[in-house]
């Protein structure tokens, strides 16, 4: 048995279009492999030697014949390709309806009792790029102080406003406001803050973003934890993906560097149970503004983070690492997900390496495996435990 599992979720890091992409217009995306093609002088050394090569077709990262870790891909069985339920179906919730989405903005029944609950009229309420849109509103909004209010592809009411004009704290109240209304038919999966600073013409948004979910309509690999007493450490976004639930301890992050250096932190702290980290820069830094070099050097970036993490792993110890969706910068079409297969990885100090896991048909096969260390796999409905994949490197099956 693994003390301590450690599951980072690389957000949007796709390994290829899903047989049905083209059902959600994203016919021939892949985004590792299309940066992989446009910046010619990436190569993950890391990520290579662990069979990221293994798994896809990737310029610079050829197949290796015995790779240091355990390689596969998982396909997504839910409806939808966004970070809600690619995270959910990651702890076992497979999710057979599609949220809400709203491509002619939100109607009425939303738009009204918003702005009675804020006291203010909202500006746009139409799908948009975030930053872009606070570059087209930033300083009307500032004059008016109606918050910016928008969507996308996904199933998503965002709201923008300047932290100078309403305070953080209000936005999130507000947020909360529009959590309550967006119920039932319009029960989107996030309500999500959207602060940001400076002047017009270099308007830049904060840290400060906050997403507010709805809870999970069923127990999750997370609850099922907890409810046996093990720890559960979430890192990043996984509070608010859950709203908190299964989690004992959970860290806030500005960004990809700062999420490495609370994990440093947290395994000196906690030897056990499962810290599950989402790394949301390459989503939210670049996949959605179509910036393929900026996605590069964030992998070079967390690629260059690993030996550090694996150094400080003890031998009970099991590193996984996935994604939850694509977001190709490739992909003109669009700046939204894309539906995609995603890289599945898995390492550890005392595991045999070189052994391939295929192709999963479900996310939720992490989360079966997650328990299975525990015993607790029996106590989850969906997925099947790749769990006996993992051996020693000096005996047979754990």
């Amino acid at each position: 048995m693994f003390q301590r599992i450690l599951l980072f979720v690389m957000d949007s890091v796709g390994a290829g279009a899903l047989p049905d992409a083209e059902q959600y217009g994203d016919k021939g995306t892949n985004t590792l492999a299309h940066i992989c093609e446009q910046i010619e002088d990436l190569y993950l050394k890391n990520l290579h030697s662990l069979g990221m090569g293994n798994i896809i077709s990737l310029p610079h990262h050829p197949p290796l014949e015995t790779p240091q870790g355990i390689y596969g891909k998982s396909a997504e069985a839910s409806r939808g390709k966004d970070t809600t339920t690619g995270h959910w179906e990651l702890m076992g919730l497979i999710k057979h309806e599609p949220w809400p989405v709203y491509p002619n903005g939100f109607p009425p029944e939303v738009i009204k009792p918003f702005q009675r609950a804020t006291g203010r009229k909202v500006l746009y309420n139409k799908p948009a790029s975030g930053t872009e849109i606070i570059k087209q509103l930033g300083q009307k909004h500032m004059e008016t102080g109606n918050p910016i209010v928008y969507t996308s592809a996904d199933s998503v009411f965002q709201i923008a406003c300047h932290e100078e004009i309403v305070p953080p704290t209000l936005l999130y109240t507000w947020c909360k406001a529009a959590r309550e209304i967006l119920q039932e038919e319009h029960a989107v999966a996030r309500v999500i803050a959207r602060p940001f600073k400076g002047e017009a013409g270099n308007f830049r948004r904060t840290s400060r973003r906050k997403d507010f979910s709805l809870p999970t309509p069923q127990r999750t690999s997370l609850d099922i934890l907890k409810e046996a007493g093990i720890s559960v450490t979430g890192i990043g976004k996984i509070e608010d993906i859950f709203c908190g639930r299964g989690l004992t301890r959970s860290f806030p992050t500005e960004n990809n560097a700062h999420g490495i250096s609370i994990i440093k932190e947290v395994m000196s702290e906690i030897k056990s149970g499962l810290i599950f980290v989402n790394f949301v820069d390459f989503d939210m830094l670049y996949g959605h503004r179509n910036d393929t070099r900026g996605y590069a050097q964030a992998l070079r970036e967390f690629d260059l983070s690993l030996p550090a993490i694996m150094e400080k792993m003890e031998k009970k110890d099991l590193l996984i690492l996935t994604a939850d969706h694509g977001c190709d910068p490739t992909f003109k079409a669009s700046t939204d997900h894309t539906r995609e297969y995603v890289p599945l990885l898995a390492w550890g100090p005392d595991i045999k390496s070189g052994i391939s896991i295929g192709t999963r048909y479900t996310f939720a096969d992490t989360g079966k495996t997650i328990l299975h260390n525990w015993k607790l796999q029996d106590k989850l409905a969906n997925g099947k435990s790749f769990y006996g994949k993992f051996t020693t490197k000096n005996s047979n099956r754990r």
